[in-house]
């Protein structure tokens, strides 16, 4: 036994996880990869190659065990060259270099992008694997088929089942291809328990609270601590993190696990546009919220990017957890822009609701 079934073991007897059947056998295949990584076989007798060991896509809904087990497996495997990134901040990255490759003109970008990411990373392991527009379903097949021929095992963790994926999108037959590399080339496993552990630590949580002040500051603390297994007692050292959106950087306050805090005044009191809170509703399966103030006319441009953050926060279905002066109809009670509000007001509204926190993070 390996040092990643080892460790999800050790959880199980200290009472912090559950014994559950699909998340065991998870463990234990991901802990076969980690010692494959670890001691790479070879054939061939003098011209030695090395087996490139099989990648593994976890897929189940929300609250499953996914990330827990990604945690586990990239804090246990020893190589030296290994990557971890959520998916959509990748797939930012590879339309990036793309525009730089061109800039050169020298041909086809793919193939170049994909030997640069093998030379950085044996493993590259990512978070939410969820395909939502044209641009990355064109590019995933060529993309992923050249940095596994060029030595790269990929882990990643998705809502979706390979053949949802990129589902009744735009020219999709162009998409197939990369959901028979999926299959083909890693093993795909389910995690469908019953439990959804992620809910199951919010309880009985309201997700608006009202007022802003220490009672709400102190539940949505709480909260985040359950949410991410970060102890409270050092609540000092949380960590932080900053996304880089079209060249500049987005200071996250404390990031940890799909969880982000946020305060109102710093992501809509500050000239933010809609790629900033795009970037956050891809990265993040959680947003906390403090210090909502009501709105109306006389702070306009603090309501506009707020109904901007929420339209992104919704499409992606990422859970808000938050502190108001106001419940979401008292918001932003008169003047001009009231009306065009209540569309923010009715998309707060669904996001309290059990069918909408039900959901997994980036699904339709």
């Amino acid at each position: 036994m390996a040092a990643v079934l080892q460790a999800y073991e050790s959880l199980i007897t200290a009472g912090e996880l559950r014994p559950d059947p699909e998340q065991a056998a998870a463990a234990a295949r991901l802990d076969a990869l980690a010692r494959e990584l670890e001691n790479p076989k070879t054939t061939g007798f003098f011209r030695k190659k090395v087996i490139l060991p099989r990648g593994i896509y976890m897929w189940g809904d929300v609250g499953r065990g996914k990330s827990m087990l990604m945690d586990l497996f990239y804090a246990n495997v020893t190589v030296a060259q290994k990557r971890r990134v959520h998916f959509g901040e990748f797939m930012l990255e590879v339309h990036e270099r793309i525009a730089a490759e061109r800039r050169k003109e020298a041909g086809d970008p793919i193939l170049p992008i994909a030997a640069a990411l093998a030379e950085e990373a044996r493993l590259l392991a990512f978070d939410e694997m969820i395909v939502n527009n044209s641009p990355d379903a064109m590019i995933l097949s060529r993309l992923f088929t050249a940095m596994i021929e060029a030595g790269v095992t990929v882990v990643t963790t998705s809502n979706r089942v390979p053949t949802d994926l990129y589902k009744n999108g735009l020219n999709r037959e162009h998409f197939l291809p990369f959901i028979g590399l999926i299959e083909q080339r890693l093993e795909v496993l389910a995690l469908n328990g019953p439990v959804d552990y992620r809910r199951d630590r919010l309880g009985q949580q309201d997700t608006w609270l009202v007022p802003n002040g220490p009672e709400a500051t102190q539940q949505l603390s709480a909260a985040f601590f359950r949410l991410t297994d970060y102890p409270p007692e050092d609540r000092g050292h949380v960590p932080s993190e900053e996304l880089v959106v079209q060249g500049r950087a987005l200071r996250v306050p404390k990031s940890l696990k799909g969880v982000a805090v946020f305060s109102f005044k710093k992501l809509c009191g500050e000239a933010r546009g809609s790629a900033d809170y795009l970037a956050i509703a891809r990265r993040f399966h959680t947003v906390i919220l403090v210090g909502i103030p009501i709105l109306g006319p006389e702070n306009r441009n603090e309501a506009a990017r707020f109904v901007s953050l929420i339209d992104a926060l919704y499409e992606h279905k990422v859970k808000l957890l938050a502190a108001a002066d106001a419940q979401p109809d008292a918001l932003y009670p008169t003047g001009d822009g009231r009306f065009e509000f209540q569309r923010t007001v009715s998309r707060l509204e669904e996001m309290r609701s059990e069918d909408y926190l039900a959901q997994g993070h980036g699904t339709a």
